[in-house]
């Protein structure tokens, strides 16, 4: 899947304040955000319906990509999977589970029977998601959001300002040493991760659907 940048060519030249070569200024905001997604592990742009199994096994199932986006036009799908028997239990949220930001927590019986959870399956431990899990929903900003915006472009910025990861340069009596970020492409500074920290998960055990 080719995902969209997280800035534009014009935001660059407006940033810069100077017109831009349209096709080097797409390469370096393309490259800057391949960075950003890397670090921060998030697609950002917005995902609509995608669909992963999930390793369950604890009470809180976290979903890898946020932010979570339910209403009408993006509905959320949980289905608990049951090794080796094809059996499929679809979670209900409010009944099943609850729901805070990109957590689903499984909930306890609400009757008295402790043969069954909420449904199924038979004999399973107490709050505690399947060990499988797929889930179908959606994610991501409508809008990037500015912060973001800010560190994609001050990192298209650098791949301009050295496009040859050059660490200095003479030219007459004029010289000038180039930051190491900016040598062999830009790379995230301190400031750059403080920004994204926000925006960044750790690693979750996915499966992709086919």
């Amino acid at each position: 899947m080719t995902l969209p940048p997280l800035a534009t060519a014009e935001d660059l030249a407006t940033a810069l304040q100077r017109p831009l070569d349209p096709a080097q200024a797409d390469l370096a905001i393309r490259r800057a955000s391949s960075r950003v997604r890397r670090y921060t592990n998030q697609v950002l742009s917005f995902v609509a319906q995608e669909t992963a199994e999930l390793e369950g096994g604890t009470q809180t199932l976290q979903l890898p990509q946020r932010p979570l986006v339910v209403d009408g036009a993006n509905p959320l799908t949980v289905i608990e999977l049951a090794d080796f028997t094809g059996i499929e239990y679809q979670a209900i949220e409010s009944r099943d589970f609850t729901r805070i930001g990109s957590e689903l927590t499984r909930g306890y019986p609400w009757y008295g029977s402790r043969t069954r959870l909420m449904g199924w399956p038979f004999n399973r431990t107490l709050g505690v998601w399947t060990t499988r899990v797929r889930v179908t929903w959606s994610h991501g900003y409508q809008t990037i959001p500015d912060d973001i915006t800010d560190v994609v472009l001050d990192l298209a910025a650098m791949n301009l300002t050295n496009p040859l990861g050059l660490r200095s340069e003479s030219i007459d009596d004029y010289s000038r040493t180039f930051a190491s970020e900016t040598i062999g492409g830009a790379q995230l500074t301190r400031d750059h991760k403080a920004a994204l920290r926000p925006y960044r998960r750790t690693a979750i055990s996915v499966r992709p659907m086919p």
